[in-house]
């Protein structure tokens, strides 16, 4: 178990971030490490393994590859799943599911797919132990993962069981939730780094603002969490509390204050309550309030906001409720205003927001400094960095005249 090929999923845009933090976690390197479309493979450990399970912010699950091969049909890919050694990773008491994803596959039917990776599991384990395991497409003890490109068949287990973004703290939650993983995207692609106050003026049910208060604290993600892996038959109780107890050893006092507010009191309350489950209460201050009204709750610091948009739900606060009488598309003037306020208001700042509007700079009559690809869901969309300095509001006033 001292040499695993790993593959961590992550959204697409995420991947030099993610490579980044599995570096940090496993001080992996060179071949050992390595970006790859959707992820990064790491050659490295079981311990390595639930380590990156309890440590990583980016990844959405640790995947353990245990076959990689050539394929055309189905009975291909039933001859690729017979060969693994299933029996060292669990037993027929336990239940398992399969799941397929494709990339460009020639076959025509993925359920039929996963019908025949389940049959060669099932008969590898009657023909060793007499007994076969039972599936359990809900709550499945075990998932495997068939990947198919155009050529290649790679079947993976899971380590994590619930996707990672699932840090098991966020019990309370609005209409279109940011998810833990795509939180801590934007803040490492803002470079934010614990020592300076973080602010999200639109914060919903908290997310950006306890992700960036658990990094400030040096509290891991999935502290809170079980894992997959814990069901497998390599799992050593013993082993894993050591990890655990190391992780909580090096929990520490922030550095800086963390701030959230939103228009909406109902979640305020969410994102208050979540703080409490994650461990930050003291760290993160949650208030109501219109984005386009707060004043700046520190001098200088970073903006972190993924204001409310079209396939999500519709933009709040003063100018959204107004203009969404008026308008199509449900808060054209809120942007244009944020922008104006923090003109006015916000100097020595720097604002980082996600947007799937490509134009929205133009649209602010403000200059963005960097543009980070970046994906919500199937929404693909843009982090802009915005660099807010003394005298920003007369050149904006300027260029409104213009």
């Amino acid at each position: 178990m001292n040499q695993l090929q790993l593959f961590l999923p992550c959204a697409a845009g995420v991947e030099e971030l993610l490579a980044e933090e599995v570096h940090a976690i496993t001080g992996l390197q060179g071949e050992d490490l390595r970006s790859h479309r959707g992820g990064v493979l790491a050659r490295s450990s079981w311990r390595d393994a639930m380590r990156l399970n309890l440590h990583s912010r980016l990844a959405q699950r640790v995947l353990v590859e245990l076959s990689s091969t050539p394929y055309r049909n189905e009975q291909d890919l039933y001859e690729a799943a017979s060969n693994v050694a299933w029996e060292i990773w669990f037993t027929p008491k336990q239940s398992f599911k399969i799941e397929v994803t494709a990339q460009h596959s020639p076959l025509t039917s993925l359920n039929f797919a996963a019908l025949k990776v389940k049959d060669a599991v099932a008969d590898r384990f009657r023909f060793k132990t007499g007994v076969r395991p039972d599936v359990n497409v809900q709550w499945p003890d075990v998932r495997i993962y068939l990947h198919l490109t155009t050529e290649h068949a790679t079947i993976y287990i899971d380590t994590s069981g619930d996707a990672l973004f699932k840090r098991g703290w966020r019990e309370d939650k609005g209409d279109a939730p940011l998810k833990e993983t795509l939180a801590a995207a934007m803040i490492a692609a803002s470079g934010w780094d614990g020592t300076t106050p973080l602010y999200d003026p639109c914060c919903g049910s908290g997310t950006i603002a306890i992700e960036a208060a658990q990094i400030a604290c040096n509290i891991a993600p999935g502290s809170l969490r079980r894992f997959g892996f814990e069901k497998l038959l390599p799992f050593q109780p013993h082993v894993w509390s050591a990890i655990q107890d190391q992780a909580a050893e090096a929990e520490h006092e922030p550095q800086t204050q963390i701030f959230g507010s939103d228009v909406a009191f109902r979640m305020v309350d969410f994102a208050t309550r979540n703080a409490e489950r994650a461990g930050v209460t003291g760290v993160v201050e949650f208030r109501g309030g219109d984005a386009l009204q707060r004043m700046p709750p520190a001098p200088s610091g970073v903006m972190l906001l993924n204001p409310p948009y079209g396939e999500r739900i519709e933009v709040a606060g003063v100018a959204g409720r107004r203009e969404a009488a008026q308008t199509d598309d449900g808060g054209s003037d809120f942007f244009p205003q944020l922008a104006t306020h923090w003109k006015r208001n916000y100097a020595g700042w720097t604002g980082w927001i996600l947007t799937p509007d490509l134009k929205l700079p133009g649209k602010m009559r403000l200059k963005e400094s960097r543009r980070v690809p970046m994906w919500n869901g199937p929404i693909e969309c843009r982090l802009f960095r915005f660099d807010m300095v003394a005298g920003s509001a007369r050149r904006g006033a300027d260029t409104d005249a213009k």
